[in-house]
């Protein structure tokens, strides 16, 4: 699935649009503005950081994004400051297996932090996956905390995902599977067992090739993130309702996302050494007709959508750059999925 996307890709958008890519790409290099609370974006330094493929905003501390590595690096979190880039603690989970594809964080109620090593890169191979839980320190130092894990099974047969919410208000724990054409919201039991296997049910589709998804603070609004755009719904008790495109920036691989403490952002993260966080005005819950039509493009996503756009030349070599990396990161999970064989 992943190789024939990626030559789709290739065939589809290198030919028409090469010459806007490179303009874009000598843009993307502009240095960004930082904030002093982070929420305005930032790179991360730690060197040891090079598959960042997950990212949730601490309550308990204001300003740090926890994050993880996607695989081949252990069970570790970092705690990075949004003011500086810099990782300020490393948690080192115990009570866990060995990691195998860890790809989404979220903080649940309590200051809790869920862990989603629910990646699979063989396409969906897994019989099972894993889910972590853990208190988020009180005090941020290097340190081994205790974790508990589930074992998670889905009613309809294994299944590749990157996308793992829990709920800030029920604490309910939800995923969203990874299709090219789109997949599901998938609801766990009201408490998980970690005695036993944890049936995850579908519950909703969702319009997207999903990479990773964020509840909003306060629970109402699901933002969820693609390779090339995202979509914004209502949450509306779990019966989730489209309501506008997401303003995704171009990333080299974009892997993560997650609203700011105070829910006015969505931080855009993605893979790669020193890698850029990016801010975007989250929204503000408005339904796709008040808002002008996003030209960034979600994976299956109908034209109904809402988003704000930039100038068209630069959307046109955004679309172009994300085409070409498709191919090269269609070919380089198919590289390491043959590996993990």
């Amino acid at each position: 699935m992943r190789r024939s996307f990626a030559v789709r890709a290739a065939a589809l958008l290198t030919p028409v649009l090469l010459s806007g890519a490179f303009t874009v790409l000598a843009a993307s290099t502009a240095p960004l503005a930082f904030a002093a609370d982070g929420d305005k974006g930032f790179t991360v330094e730690d060197p040891r950081i090079t598959e960042s493929s997950g990212l949730a905003a601490s309550r308990q501390h204001p300003g740090i994004y926890w994050t993880h590595n996607d695989s081949d690096d252990g069970p570790y979190l970092y705690a990075v400051d949004g003011a500086t880039g810099k990782t300020v603690a490393r948690i080192t989970l115990t009570g866990v297996g060995t990691p195998r594809d860890v790809e989404a964080i979220s903080i649940g109620p309590g200051n809790e932090i869920w862990v989603g090593d629910i990646g699979d890169n063989l396409g969906g191979t897994w019989k099972y996956v894993w889910i972590y839980r853990l208190p988020e320190p009180e005090k941020l130092v290097d340190r081994t905390v205790k974790a508990t894990q589930y074992v998670v099974k889905y009613s309809d047969g294994p299944r590749d995902a990157e996308s793992l919410l829990v709920h800030p208000k029920t604490g309910r724990v939800y995923i969203i599977d990874k299709k090219e054409d789109g997949g599901h919201l998938y609801e766990g039991p009201a408490k998980l067992s970690a005695s036993g296997a944890n049936i995850f049910r579908p519950l909703a589709p969702v319009d997207l090739w999903a990479t990773d998804a964020a509840f909003s603070p306060d629970g109402s609004q699901l933002a969820v993130r693609g390779y090339f755009g995202g979509i914004s719904y209502a949450w509306n008790g779990g019966k989730i309702k489209r309501e506008g495109r997401l303003d995704v920036p171009l990333q080299r691989q974009g892997e993560s996302v997650s609203y700011s403490a105070d829910g006015s952002k969505l931080m855009y993260g993605s893979e790669g050494a020193g890698s850029s966080v990016v801010a975007e005005d989250a929204p503000a819950g408005a339904s796709s007709s008040s808002r002008s039509p996003s030209r960034g493009g979600g994976s299956s996503a109908s034209g109904d959508g809402g988003g704000s756009s930039a100038g068209g030349g630069v959307k046109v070599g955004a679309l172009a750059v994300a085409g070409i990396c498709a191919v090269f990161l269609g070919l380089r999970r198919l590289r390491r999925g043959r590996r993990s064989s």
